[in-house]
């Protein structure tokens, strides 16, 4: 495989649905099985060959890089954290990162609270055959609540246990050409108007990750993935 792009991981939100945790340290660092998720989405990356990584950070970014500096990481992966400012949203974020985003004529990005069993590859595959400048990642969750079904009247004639959306959302793992980088205002919300303007001018693709994903956005969120490591086979584990 041809060297792959450096990847920017957004990590400097205050995590504020998460304050069970995120009171004393940031959002990246709250654990699943005793490291942070930070360290899960490095290794999904890592896993996919990918050795060069750049941490937007913000709130509390000290202590990611005091975690980044006492960790081992995989041989080749090297990791450089750039202070993007504490409330900084975004897409301002990734701008602040641009300099050191080069080396190539595309970039990675990604949040630092979400897993999945996202073919990397094949990501970056499918950004490279297609035209467009962008190319996000899309899923389909399951909703949060069982669904009852009626029969067009009042009659309940069945449950259907959390089933998966009928609707795609922005599972984050992006692919960028380096040419969105001037899209992008430094107070911009990535999602908003940077990623609605590629999508009407028709530069945004949806790569459809139909596997395991999951956002720790809650302390529920943040047990389930717990207990998932916990049972020795946790479905983002794709490195060995």
């Amino acid at each position: 495989m041809a060297q792959t792009p450096p990847v920017a991981i957004l990590c400097g939100g205050r995590g504020t649905r998460l304050q069970e945790h995120t009171s004393t340290i940031p959002k990246a660092l709250v654990e699943i099985g005793g490291l942070p998720i930070l360290w899960h989405v490095i290794r999904l990356y890592a896993h996919a060959g990918c050795t060069r990584f750049v941490l937007c950070t913000g709130y509390l970014g000290e202590q990611i890089e005091a975690f980044v500096e006492g960790q081992e990481w995989p041989e080749g992966v090297e990791i450089s954290c750039v202070d993007t400012g504490a409330d900084t949203p975004t897409g301002g974020r990734l701008r602040a990162a641009a300099a050191h985003l080069d080396g190539g004529p595309s970039f990675c990005a990604t949040y630092a609270d979400g897993v999945a069993d996202v073919d990397l590859r094949r990501l970056l595959e499918f950004h490279a055959a297609h035209d467009g400048a962008a190319t996000m990642t899309v899923v389909r969750p399951e909703l949060q609540f069982g669904v009852t079904e009626l029969d067009g009247g009042d009659r309940v004639t069945g449950f259907h246990e959390k089933p998966r959306s009928e609707h795609w959302i922005n599972g984050g793992f992006f692919v960028f050409d380096r040419a969105v980088l001037d899209r992008l205002g430094p107070d911009q919300v990535l999602e908003r108007e940077p990623l609605e303007g590629l999508a009407a001018d028709g530069q945004l693709r949806a790569f459809r990750h139909e596997g395991f994903w999951d956002c720790m956005d809650t302390y529920k969120d943040a047990v389930l993935l717990n207990d998932l490591w916990a049972s020795g086979a946790p479905p983002w584990r794709t490195w060995s």
